[in-house]
């Protein structure tokens, strides 16, 4: 879970909803973070849409969400990291989980 995608990174004290890709909220600057123990760290494209969000707690990358997308925007690939498990859920093109 430490590896970071070469994007631009911004970070956010929260997320709002439960559809994926998470939508990070609140968005604080780097000299911010030494006062906070749990943040976000979004890391995205050009355009953009989120390729990574990781959640970090006491400095440590507690889980984290990478993001894949077809040529149209559209979701299409999420792996999840937490708790030492690793999941994986796939959409259609219309953005919906395929049942596994």
């Amino acid at each position: 879970m430490t590896n970071q995608p070469s994007t631009l990174c911004r970070y956010f004290v929260s997320y709002s909803g439960v559809k994926l890709p998470l939508k990070l909220v609140n968005e604080i600057n780097a000299e911010a973070l030494q006062n906070r123990n749990t943040y976000y760290r979004g890391y995205f494209d050009a355009q953009e849409k989120m390729l990574c969000c990781q959640k970090v707690v006491y400095g440590e990358v507690e889980s984290q969400h990478s993001y894949e997308y077809d040529e149209n925007g559209v979701l299409r690939h999420a792996q999840i990291s937490e708790d030492d498990e690793e999941r994986e859920v796939y959409f259609n093109q219309s953005g919906e989980i395929i049942p596994g």
